[in-house]
């Protein structure tokens, strides 16, 4: 696996790859790599000659310092697991390889609409971090496919539409979310969850099933379903940010007669936020 930390090398490396007719894909993590992100770089290898991994902790994605200041770092396990999943290349750059001019001075991609809702009015300005820090992947590596994981389901979406603004010749790859045995979603922020927190976490995952369960029933009374559900996660000992259906297209307010559905929540067990999605 080769080791590249300023744009220069990567760029080198991927022009070596496509000059000799190969299709390279990127995995953009932020490190801290578990089994759904090794699922992101299976599925990369399959649809790709060559795989490159991304790790850097994006700090313009923050709302809070603490929580960037908390995020897990353990970039030696990281490579560890990339050597072993057979990555071609680690691109771990430094902040100031990512944001020479400085964070506050950089430009930044702003997607309307899309940054705002869900995700985006809990997190004021996180949307604008991540859609400036991927387009700066995208044009650093160069790659022909980037895969993402269904788990950030409104990144996927807001990726996706970046991409087809902003004519980026590459291609989005979802890939499914990655769950353990009992349901919940595969996440960093999960070691972050005592003992107990740990046995409760599943209940998020447990309440989704419920509302998708409703909407197979034939239920189409979105508010009465998300507050229903929002009740349920207080009752479990959550504290609920928001419970949302949303078309899957756009994640705009449903009308009855939409079909393709995603159940969005977020939630926090103590101090640790948690996310989660279910598509119906």
């Amino acid at each position: 696996m080769q080791l590249c930390q300023t744009i220069a090398d990567i760029r080198r490396q991927v022009a070596d790859w496509k000059a000799s007719g190969e299709r390279v894909a990127l995995v953009p993590t932020m490190g801290n790599l578990h089994d759904g992100h090794l699922a992101l770089v299976a599925q990369a290898r399959q649809q790709a000659d060559r795989v490159v991994v991304s790790v850097f902790v994006n700090p313009l994605q923050f709302n809070e310092i603490d929580d960037f200041d908390a995020y897990p770092r353990t970039e030696a396990e990281d490579q560890k697991k990339l050597e072993a999943a057979a990555v071609d290349a680690l691109f771990l750059p430094a902040l100031d390889e990512i944001y020479p001019g400085g964070q506050s001075r950089a430009s930044k991609v702003l997607v309307p609409g899309l940054g705002d809702i869900l995700e985006g009015e809990w997190r004021p300005g996180h949307f604008t971090g991540v859609a400036t820090v991927v387009n700066k992947l995208f044009n650093m590596v160069l790659p022909d496919l980037a895969m993402f994981g269904e788990k950030d389901f409104q990144q996927l979406v807001l990726i996706q539409r970046m991409v087809a603004d902003l004519n980026i010749p590459l291609r989005i790859v979802p890939v499914a979310t990655s769950r353990e045995s009992d349901g919940l979603a595969m996440s960093s922020r999960n070691s972050r969850l005592t003992s107990d927190q740990r046995r409760l976490a599943p209940a998020l995952y447990q309440c989704l099933v419920h509302v998708r369960e409703q909407l197979e029933q034939g239920s189409r009374e979105f508010a009465t379903l998300e507050s229903e559900a929002m009740e349920r996660l207080k009752q479990e000992g959550f504290l609920p940010e928001y419970v949302a259906i949303r078309r899957i297209t756009d994640l705009e307010k449903p009308e009855p007669s939409d079909r393709k559905l995603v159940i969005l929540t977020a939630a926090r067990l103590g101090s640790t936020r948690l996310i989660d999605n279910l598509q119906f």
